[in-house]
């Protein structure tokens, strides 16, 4: 017997489908609990915040509002940041911290744009320390030409080139 699970749900398939299974070995005693279990708590999993180390997919802002940018240098060397067509390029110094205008997000289409004046590739790691704050870490590495930038569309989805 194969369980088939609404589309949200599909990363929970094989489990699932295991669960059901062991309904023939043990009974609906075990199976049945544990397969409700997992229906009712996968959609609170798939829809926790990501706090640390988040991949572009996993962050969304709510459109429109304001959002706290901070952006950390944790390369070697001089890194530049500018955010289009709001503010001139500002240049971090290696382990400096800067908070980008307070205005972020509120305009659409909102893009930070990161370079390395030594033409190396960077890395861009994003964390969410709080609801309305986007922490972007610039590290030293990646395939070249490395993360250029940082991208907020007019979803609120974030995601880096």
């Amino acid at each position: 017997m194969r369980l088939f699970l609404p589309k949200r749900l599909l990363p929970f398939q094989n489990l699932a489908n295991r669960l059901t299974a062991t309904t023939c070995l043990f009974g609906l005693g075990v199976a049945v609990p544990a397969v409700a279990l997992l229906v009712t708590m996968a959609p609170a999993t798939l829809a926790q915040r990501c706090t640390i180390n988040c991949s572009s997919r996993q962050i969304q802002f709510t459109p429109g509002e304001r959002i706290r940018i901070l952006i950390v240098n944790r390369t070697s060397s001089l890194v530049q940041v500018e955010q289009v067509y709001g503010t001139n390029p500002i240049a971090l110094l290696p382990s400096q911290e800067v908070e980008v205008d307070p205005n972020f997000g509120t305009r659409p289409n909102a893009s930070l744009i990161i370079w390395d004046e030594t033409h190396l590739p960077l890395r861009a790691v994003l964390f969410r320390p709080e609801i309305n704050t986007l922490r972007v870490e610039i590290l030293p590495g990646g395939r070249p030409p490395g993360d250029r930038s940082v991208y907020i569309e007019n979803d609120g989805k974030v995601r880096i080139f």
